[in-house]
């Protein structure tokens, strides 16, 4: 059976219990979590018999994160936390999530990879609106509370984000002044990322290009105008939003136009960005090599890390 080339920095299966381990996102207890449902958390592999790692994780009521740091020879200062994407019905853990770690690794930067509560039967939706959210600004916090052990800058921790993952970064950098949190010492650390990177993401939820899968997951099947502006990242950008890198092809099955709205609202309220726009390469891709432009997304993104990122102060 052929089988796709291994992607760089994939997880092989035979590598499956290297793996960091995975730590509590909430370890006094996940905050508004509604009663079970009798459904557990699910996973399914999405690898088609290959040797590499390729899980879909679904019906997380738990978040967890996973901690790569960066090896103190190489170590820029700078941390990243990954959101890996999936529609707001799961998460793609492994080719938006512990890949990236990898590749981040390799240029020097720490890496974080967030498994973030989502939804599970469809009778959930919109029961967990703010759950993702606040998954994602506990873990900035957490990051920043470890800074000094792993050498990171605490001014040069930012968020990562694929698909429904890249609005959830995109959220993360536009809503963190509305950031609460239970923990007394957390609480005083920022929950606002240093810089975001999308790849290929989910934006609006106003707009009629919007991903209506991932609306109706998050917000449930008739939400309040107030609920979808505040979601609509693109509303939500001002000038204290933190510098973008944003990614994407324009034969997207998420359109192209997601990525031009936050990018011309970063513009509109002076928010330094940059986007690259490739021709071909579809939805979901990671960093497979299939012979195209975009393959070279990663070597954009490491340039950015240099140029942006890197002079942060």
């Amino acid at each position: 059976m052929m089988t796709d080339p291994i992607p760089p920095f994939a997880i092989l299966r035979s590598e499956l219990s290297t793996l960091p381990p995975e730590q509590p996102v909430w370890p006094d207890g996940v905050p508004e979590l509604p009663p079970p449902h009798g459904h557990s958390q699910g996973e399914r592999d999405d690898s088609r018999g290959a040797i590499h790692l390729d899980r879909f994780i679904s019906n997380i009521s738990v978040p967890g994160l996973f901690a790569y740091p960066a090896a103190a020879a190489t170590n820029t200062g700078a941390a990243v936390l990954v959101c890996p994407g999936g529609g707001y019905a799961g998460v793609a853990i492994d080719k938006e999530g512990h890949d990236l770690a990898r590749f981040f690794n390799s240029i020097g930067v720490s890496a974080f990879v967030l498994k973030y509560r989502v939804p599970a039967p469809d009778d959930r939706h919109g029961l967990l609106t703010d759950a993702p959210l606040r998954d994602a600004q506990r873990a900035l916090r957490l990051i920043r509370a470890r800074a000094k052990d792993l050498g990171i800058i605490p001014s040069r921790v930012g968020i990562m984000g694929f698909s429904s993952g890249g609005h959830l970064a995109a959220t993360a950098s536009t809503l963190f002044d509305d950031a609460p949190d239970r923990d007394p010492v957390l609480k005083q650390l920022s929950a606002r990322p240093d810089f975001t990177i999308l790849v290929y993401p989910v934006i609006s939820i106003l707009q009629d290009f919007m991903h209506s899968g991932s609306r109706l997951r998050l917000l449930g099947p008739d939400p309040d105008p107030a609920r979808n502006r505040r979601f609509s990242p693109e509303t939500q950008v001002k000038e204290d939003t933190p510098p973008c890198l944003l990614i994407q092809t324009g034969d997207d099955s998420v359109p192209v136009q997601n990525s031009i709205a936050y990018y011309l609202a970063a513009q509109k309220a002076k928010v330094p960005a940059e986007m690259h726009l490739f021709a071909a390469g579809g939805h979901g891709y990671g960093m497979k090599k299939r012979g195209l432009p975009i393959d070279s997304w990663t070597d954009r993104v490491h340039d950015w890390i240099r140029s942006t990122v890197l002079a942060l102060p």
